[in-house]
């Protein structure tokens, strides 16, 4: 059992070497960032590096509005999975499993395929420079689907047929007993898709042009000059953009567990 510990523990802090490196090196001055031997202590730590974020670029508009984005696509893509997967997994319709499939499928194609019909399109809406572009793209996912089917499909259908004899509609048993019994499930899709849509990098870069649009992940690249770069600065926004994550994954840390252990590994 102690080794076991031990062993738990050394993993522990292999994971977290990363992240204790890059809160060093946002202490540092640039030229000290990449010295060897490395000094995980800064003699002298450069506290100021944490104002100097937010006043060299306008890193409260980027970070507002990648709240914004995460907050409205993460609420629709689990608004609209959860739909989606109670038709495919608790109504009978012909075809079902012949388009749960289709849909599933198109899980494997690259995003490279579509990326420039997508782009066209919200061109010819008039929607590029707009946040609603990546709202619409992003509103909808697969995997979403597929991984609250799984959570929805074992939920007995005795069930739902005494909630039916008992006079529910269908749209009363999905709002009144499918989802308050799927809060690990729902919890688990709400931090893949809050952190996907927070770290999207090439979205934005595709779709916002104006400044007062661009997302955190834009921000960061703006540290980084024609021949060099403030890597100093870059660790510091990069661990201040982390912390919204860590909430919600603190937050939803025992639903995720039970939701991947129950939803996750089923057929």
């Amino acid at each position: 059992m102690a080794l076991t510990y031990i062993l738990l523990i050394a993993l522990a802090l292999i994971m977290l070497l990363p992240f204790i490196w890059m809160f060093s090196a946002s202490l540092k001055l640039d030229k000290d960032v990449f010295r060897f031997p490395i000094a995980w202590i800064p003699q002298n730590p450069q506290w100021s590096n944490y104002q100097t974020i937010w006043t060299r670029i306008p890193f409260l508009t980027f970070f507002y509005n990648s709240l914004k984005l995460t907050a409205i696509i993460t609420f629709l893509q689990v608004a609209t999975s959860s739909f989606a997967a109670y038709a495919f997994a608790k109504l009978e319709f012909r075809g079902r499993n012949i388009l749960f499939l289709a849909y599933i499928a198109s899980i494997a194609v690259p995003w490279q395929v579509y990326m420039i019909p997508q782009f066209i399109l919200m061109r010819e809406l008039g929607l590029v420079d707009n946040h609603m572009s990546l709202i619409l793209l992003q509103a909808f996912t697969a995997f979403g689907v597929f991984l609250l089917r799984q959570f929805f499909i074992s939920v007995p259908n005795e069930l739902l047929d005494a909630a039916r004899i008992d006079g529910l509609s269908e749209y009363g048993i999905y709002f009144r007993i499918m989802l308050p019994m799927s809060k690990p499930a729902l919890a688990t899709l709400t931090i893949f898709s809050a952190v996907f849509v927070w770290n999207d990098f090439m979205g934005p870069l595709i779709y916002l042009h104006s400044e007062s649009l661009k997302t955190i992940q834009l921000g960061l690249r703006m540290f980084i000059q024609q021949y060099s770069a403030d890597y100093s600065l870059i660790m510091a926004a990069s661990l201040v953009s982390v912390i919204p994550v860590a909430i919600l994954f603190l937050a939803f840390q025992r639903y995720f567990v039970e939701g991947i252990g129950t939803s996750g590994i089923k057929g």
